[in-house]
C-alpha cells in the first residue's frame, strides 16, 4: 500500500485528540507476522517515523536518540503517543547502511547512545546488553495511566472507516471481513 492511505489513517485518527503529540508506524522487523499485536499501542516511543504535531512546545535535543528522548520528555508531562501495528514502515537495521549516524554507533558509540539517554532519564532508563551490543532498556509501564483526550467538539462516528482498504489473510485472497482480525494470524494484508 503505496498510496498514502495508512498516513492518512493515521494522521486522522491523531488529529481527534489534544493532547495525542506524537505517532508513527512501528518497524516490520519488530513486529513478526507470526505474532499477534494490537492495532495501535500507546504511551511508548516512536522511532524515527514520526506524525509530531508541530504546535508543541518540544524539539529534539541530544545527539543520539532523540527520538525517544522526545518521547519520554512528552510522556512524562502527561501527553500521549501512538504507535501503529496495523501500518508496518520498512525501515533498513541500524548500522547497515553507510552514512547518517552509523559511524557515530561504531566502535564505543553504542555505549555512549544508551549512556546519553539513562543520563537523561535515570528514572527509566537503564543499560544493557542485547544482541551481542549495548542498548538502552526504558521502562514505559509508568505512562500508561497518561489517557486520550477527544478535542472539544470531536465525535466519532459510528461505524468502521476502512478508508478503501480490504483486510486480506496472507496466503489467502479472500477478504477477512469488514473491520475484522484474522484470528489466526498478526494482521494479514491491507489491500486498496
Amino acid at each position: 500500500m503505496l498510496d498514502g492511505t495508512a498516513l492518512k489513517t493515521i494522521e486522522d485518527f491523531t488529529k481527534r485528540y489534544d493532547n495525542l503529540y506524537i505517532s508513527g508506524m512501528h518497524y516490520r522487523m519488530f513486529a513478526p507476522s507470526d505474532q499477534k499485536r494490537p492495532p495501535v499501542n500507546f504511551n511508548t516511543r516512536i522511532y524515527s517515523n514520526m506524525l509530531i504535531k508541530t504546535s508543541i512546545p518540544y524539539r529534539n535535543e541530544g545527539f543520539y536518540n532523540d527520538d525517544t528522548d522526545l518521547c519520554l520528555r512528552i510522556l512524562k508531562n502527561g501527553f500521549c503517543t501512538a504507535i501503529f501495528y496495523a501500518f508496518l514502515v520498512d525501515k533498513q537495521k541500524t548500522m547497515v547502511v553507510s552514512g547518517g549516524m552509523t559511524p557515530h554507533y561504531q566502535g564505543d558509540g553504542r555505549y555512549k547512545m544508551a549512556l546519553e539517554l539513562q543520563q537523561k532519564h535515570p528514572d527509566v532508563t537503564t543499560i544493557t546488553r542485547k544482541w551481542g551490543r549495548w542498548q538502552h532498556q526504558v521502562d514505559y509501564r509508568k505512562f500508561k495511566k497518561n489517557k486520550l483526550r477527544l478535542k472539544p467538539g470531536v465525535v466519532i462516528p459510528e461505524g468502521v472507516n476502512n478508508y478503501g482498504m480490504t483486510l486480506v489473510k496472507l496466503g489467502n485472497d479472500q477478504p477477512t471481513g469488514e473491520g475484522s482480525i484474522p484470528s489466526d494470524r498478526s494482521f494479514g494484508e491491507l489491500t486498496v
